[in-house]
């Protein structure tokens, strides 16, 4: 290393004009950086589906579901298969074992899903693979509203989608609100009977009149005649004029017996955004694209065509990625560059303009070429990247401080400065290179974090390695090279001679002097600490709760409502919560029970979407969410639950509890069992379940000897029910102003569509003629089955579930855990919990394996460092100091522990707070080679070292400071916000490094001496004479 500075001072030019290049690479990496609020996450997720319309729960389960899953369960990495079975679908949702190459998945679940397609029905529509990842969330969601006839405003927002996709950085748009078209033949049953027509052979002959011909091409010798066969339907006028029939010389046409028409489908639900009608427009990126420019060009072209439309439409954006992107660089960018401007006051106000002005420099070089490595790796500047900026700012400053402070000590003595900071590198570069090495020993393991939450938090260690080892570069190469220009040229030797003052030199005589007393405080403090926060019973949290920016109000109803009715359910909590302040946006949509997706509870029929206004100018969400309760509370007809949005990893509702067996009346006493379990215990709140849905369906019981004998088959009686119902797709349409085909349906018209038509519903026969339903078959009224759910082959229902504020979800489960061993739970179930508990002990398991393999690490660099066990202990004991810091600041606050970020700032402070005693152990043995005694040895280095260790711990909890306290500094307006929503996310983990780190340096400039004399004084030899305890440098 020594020659490294060595040739970097003799081409000190050469060196200054590589910094110069390295900042201008810099720059311009960080301008052309993809931006975005949170990271691109690759969510090793797969769906399968498939629709079977009018097919029930039970026929689903074993149809559509086991044969899927069949096929499915081989495939490699699957961590957790789950399915449902619902009326008219059955889906199967496949999880990977994180860190799976999901490309590779994704194949050889389509390879699966070829094998299991000849086991499905054959009239089953076509399975759809789907890989879930962040980029299929949107980006941007606009909303188009206005008095627009429904047909216009649906084709103008194919329109717009057309346009938006066409843009290079958008992967897909989604129409909400779009129903598909389809070309509807509404048949009269009175004239369809007069005239005899059965509707299969309807079904066949429009079926073979509406196709293709390739009649090929005759070439006789003399030429080459091509013949064409017209036979494709080209517009309505072509289907109401198709004869389907011929009686007595004449032709029956459509037109004589049916209404033929271009609609769409029946709704099942309908949209609206502040009262009003609406479409709704969903925006999803391609991973990697700036999340600002694209939405910025989406926004361009959406603003230029509502008005195209309609000078009444009006569009209202419900949610704008590129804005919370922009705030939070803005707000955490800000907070970087304080960090930088309060460490640099601190610098300047104990080494000095020229030395501040070295470190300075030091910490933009850092983050520059840390920036243009992340850049070449095709990483995104997100919020856990500027948050590693920050918590390096203090860090990596570091090894400048220390080279500064000896270069000084070194023109103090009478050196010159090119001399001197040449020495102070040479000298400090293997204390600063094994202190790098440690804090990056503790990031390195974090890489390997798995699941979502390692996905999420793996840019931390990232980012922090990337930067510290370019802030190694500006240490002992560019920072002392430019030390040598613009150092200060003379120092006065008292300035350096007395750096610690004098309440510390009496604490550390004492302590040198009696270091069994200093120990027994140590375990004393630590034993108070530990047992302090224990008896506290404070707990432990997941993740931060983190305020936000939106809330959703789920409409739960049970039985057989129409979607008129659901429809007014959600309009009368739509009407309650209207007029709320604080509250920008009302985004509310009703659908069919069960349309809303896994994620909904089975019995939601809508949901209301509230985008709050920014959060300076509105109460905190819990105070809005709590009126919005209050409100629907009151309304009859529905129950109605409230969930916030769930920012960061974890899910939305902590609680779940899954409960599997095999008898789904077993399951689903369970499951009513330890609901009402949650409700005697209280402190549940927006309780969910999937047990099935009270109803009625309707089951046609066929003689099937009374069918045969009147020629009647159940396919031609199925028919007729479809024509009663949904309707019989029996051909397809594609006209010339639309790039979609449209369905032919036909069906009876909408009057005869009724209960009482079904009861009198006639059945053709194989000689033509109609016979009633009444002769063969009768109507029974039977409890309707809800959806069934499977999870890795077995039947389960599931509980969903929120706390009351300030209640922590791993307490409850504790409690209900509890309940469940005094009273257990009857029937063949097995209970499992999830959500937030399953998250907690997954990442407690990772985090205390990568806490060990850190310590491990650092061991092996301590001892190749000092070649001493005793001095590795007492280098190592700065962590256990520094853990009891943290927990007693946890205590004094009343905070309970984060696993993620409380545990991930214990693990960070690992690596921090050893620095400072390599460098104190290092001069030590320094003062030992020159033939100190260990006790004047430790007295020496305690007052060398004070001044650069209470420098570096300074910077670095002060660099901290705006995030523990939520503030955010505006430095351009010269504001201050506290509370800012981008600084809550690092609330925990700021706490914990500064609070860690600030009882870690106290103890350590006294305890460290101490220990290191103890250590003088009871020697333990090993081998041959090897002292492995305690190394005995040689006198100079």
């Amino acid at each position: 290393m020594n020659q490294i500075i060595e040739a970097a001072f003799s081409r000190a030019g050469a060196v200054l004009v590589a910094m110069v290049m390295l900042f201008g690479v810099g720059v311009s990496s960080y301008f052309s950086i993809p931006k975005e609020a949170k990271p691109d996450i690759d969510i090793p997720v797969a769906y399968v589906s498939v629709s079977y319309d009018g097919i029930s729960p039970e026929d689903a389960e074993r149809l559509l579901v086991k044969p899927l899953e069949k096929q499915l369960r081989s495939v490699e990495g699957l961590d957790k298969m789950t399915s449902v079975s619902a009326e008219g679908y059955g889906s199967v949702s496949l999880e990977f074992a994180a860190g799976e190459d999901i490309d590779k998945a994704i194949a050889d679940v389509r390879k699966a899903v070829d094998d299991a397609k000849s086991d499905l029905p054959p009239d089953a529509d076509e399975p759809k693979v789907v890989e879930v990842s962040l980029s299929l969330f949107p980006v941007l969601t606009a909303a188009l509203y206005g008095p627009v006839p429904e047909r216009e405003m649906v084709q103008a927002a194919r329109r717009i989608k057309d346009r938006l996709e066409a843009l290079p950085g958008i992967l897909k748009v989604d129409i909400g609100g779009d129903r598909k078209e389809v070309l509807e033949i509404l048949v009269d049953a009175a004239a369809m009977e007069a005239y005899g027509l059965d509707p299969a052979a309807v079904t066949q002959l429009v079926r073979n009149n509406n196709q293709l011909v390739t009649a090929g091409a005759i070439d006789d010798g003399g030429g080459r005649l091509v013949v064409k066969v017209p036979g494709i339907l080209e517009s309505v006028d072509d289907l109401i004029n198709m004869p389907i029939k011929a009686k007595n010389g004449n032709s029956i046409r459509f037109g004589d017996v049916a209404v033929v028409r271009r609609t769409f489908q029946q709704a099942q639900g309908w949209s609206r955004v502040n009262g009003e009608k609406a479409i709704v427009l969903d925006v999803r990126k391609r991973v990697g694209s700036n999340v600002i420019e694209v939405v910025e060009a989406a926004r361009a072209i959406i603003d230029a065509a509502a008005p195209q439309i309609s000078p009444e439409v009006k569009v209202s954006y419900l949610f704008d990625d590129s804005k919370e992107v922009r705030n939070l660089l803005r707000d955490l960018g800000n907070n970087v560059g304080a960090a930088v401007i309060i460490v640099m006051v601190v610098v300047l106000a104990t080494l000095g303009l020229r030395n501040a002005t070295l470190v300075g420099l030091a910490i933009p070089g850092s983050f520059f070429v840390g920036i243009t490595a992340l850049n070449a790796l095709g990483i995104t500047m997100n919020i856990v990247v500027l948050f590693s900026l920050i918590l390096v700012a203090g860090m990596l400053v570091d090894g400048v401080i220390v080279t500064t402070e000896y270069a000084d000590r070194q023109i103090a003595m009478g050196n010159n400065r090119r001399a001197a900071y040449k020495l102070g590198a040479q000298r400090m570069a293997w204390p600063i290179i094994s202190s790098t090495i440690t804090t990056l020993m503790v990031f390195m393991p974090l890489l390997f974090w798995p699941g979502i939450v390692g996905q999420f938090m793996q840019y931390l260690p990232m980012t922090v390695i990337a930067v510290l080892i370019a802030s190694l570069l500006m240490a002992l190469i560019f920072i002392p090279v430019l030390g040598g220009f613009i150092g200060k040229k003379r120092i006065d030797s008292t300035a350096i001679s007395a750096t610690a003052p004098r309440f510390y030199r009496m604490t550390l005589k004492f302590a040198i002097h009696r270091p069994a007393i200093v120990m027994i405080s140590v375990v004393g403090f630590m034993a108070v600490s530990f047992y302090g926060y224990a008896s506290a019973g404070l707990g432990v949290s997941f993740f931060p709760d983190i305020e936000p920016d939106q809330a959703q109000v789920q409409v739960l109803a049970r039985g057989d409502l129409s979607a008129k009715e659901r429809d007014k359910l959600v309009k009368t909590a739509e009407d309650s919560i209207l007029t709320q302040s604080g509250i920008r946006d009302f985004y509310a949509k009703s659908f069919r029970s069960g349309g809303a997706g896994n994620q909904a509870p089975r019995d939601s029929v809508g949901t209301i979407r509230t985008v709050f206004a920014d959060w300076q100018e509105r109460d905190k969400a819990e105070v809005l969410i709590d009126e919005m309760r209050a409100r629907v509370t009151a309304l009859a007809g529905a129950d109605y639950n409230i969930q916030k949005q769930q920012q960061g990893p974890g899910s939305s509702q902590p609680i779940r509890i899954d409960i599997v067996g095999i008898s789904l009346d077993e399951i689903g006493a369970a499951t009513s069992d330890m609901i009402a379990r949650m409700n005697e215990i209280g402190g549940f709140i927006d309780v969910t379940d999937s047990r099935p849905l009270p109803g009625t369906e309707w089951s046609l019981v066929t003689d099937r000897d009374a069918a045969s004998r009147h020629g009647v088959s159940i396919s031609g009686l199925g028919m007729m029910i479809k024509m009663l119902t949904r309707g019989m797709r029996i051909s397809d349409y594609r006209p010339d102003d639309s790039e979609d085909e449209l369905d032919v349906v036909m069906r009876f018209m909408g009057d005869q569509r009724n209960l009482d038509r079904l009861k009198e519903l006639r059945v053709p026969t194989a000689d033509g003629s109609y016979v009633p339903l009444s002769v063969f078959a009768t109507l029974e009224p039977r409890i309707k089955g809800g959806n069934i759910e499977r999870k890795d082959g077995e039947r389960y229902m599931y509980i969903n579930s929120s706390v009351k504020t300030g209640l922590l979800p791993a307490d409850m489960i504790e409690k209900l855990r509890q309940s469940l061993v005094e009273n257990p739970i009857k029937g063949a179930v097995d209970i499992q919990f999830g959500g937030e508990g399953e998250d907690i002990a997954e990442t407690q398991n990772f985090l205390g394996k990568a806490f060990s393999i850190s310590l491990l690490l650092m061991v092996i660099v301590l001892m190749i460092q000092f070649n001493s066990g005793w001095q590795a202990i007492v280098t190592m004991s700065a962590i256990i100091l520094s853990t009891g810091g943290v927990f007693l600041g946890l205590w004094i606050s009343g905070r309970p522990f984060g696993i993620v970020m409380s545990g991930l700032g214990v693990i960070a402070l690992a690596g921090i707070v050893v620095n400072n005693n390599i460098v104190l152990i290092d001069t030590f043995n320094e003062y030992r080679k020159r033939g100190y005694s260990p006790a004047e040895s430790a007295f020496r280095s305690g007052l060398v070292r004070f001044r650069p260790v209470i420098l570096t711990a300074i910077t670095t909890i002060l660099g901290l400071v705006p995030m523990v306290f939520e503030m955010t500094i505006i430095l351009v307006d010269r504001e201050i916000m506290i509370g800012a929503p981008s600084s809550q996310w690092w609330t925990q983990l700021s706490s914990t490094i500064a609070g860690g780190l600030t009882f870690a340096t106290m103890f350590t400039l006294v305890a460290t001496p101490a220990m290191l004399v103890l250590g003088a004084k009871v020697p333990v030899l090993l081998g041959n004479g090897v002292r492995f305890f305690q190394r005995q440098p040689k006198s100079a």
